[in-house]
């Protein structure tokens, strides 16, 4: 799988997330203090990273700031994107399964290399619900995108 990663900051836990995608077999892009030749800025690297989602060149994105929130934010105001900040594995599987997420945010503060690994297990353990409830909530959100613009 195709994974674009960004955080604003180059800090431990980014790198870890890195190290640990590669070493699960994904092929990493990376977006921001992460990469030399990107804007550093939460806002922008994070639609980088969402923006690859949305036109294919991504399966999924993983979206970095201090508290994941500015990051989750950004990626969201990107057309297709269901960008879910996860602090726990149990939230990353909801997110999942519930929401159809296809970009998982998180905070660099409250992320321990541990806590990582639970929330990537689940995140990529989770299948999008075939049940219609959730399909129907899944496609409203894509109906408020066409709505909204």
């Amino acid at each position: 799988m195709r994974i674009s990663v960004s955080s604003d900051m180059d800090e431990p836990v980014a790198r870890s997330l890195v190290a640990e995608l590669r070493a699960r077999g994904h092929a990493v892009v990376t977006h921001g203090a992460l990469n030399p030749d990107s804007d550093p800025q939460w806002a922008a690297c994070s639609e980088a990273a969402a923006r690859e989602v949305a036109d294919g060149t991504a399966d999924q994105a993983v979206v970095c700031c201090w508290t994941g929130t500015g990051a989750s934010i950004a990626a969201n105001k990107v057309p297709g994107v269901r960008a879910a900040l996860c602090a726990d594995a149990y939230t990353a599987d909801g997110a999942r399964r519930w929401n159809d997420a296809n970009v998982l945010a998180l905070s660099l503060r409250l992320t321990s290399e541990p806590l990582l690994k639970e929330i990537l297990d689940a995140w990529f353990a989770g299948e999008a619900s075939d049940d219609a409830e959730d399909r129907e909530n899944v496609a409203r959100i894509g109906d408020l995108e066409i709505r909204e613009r």
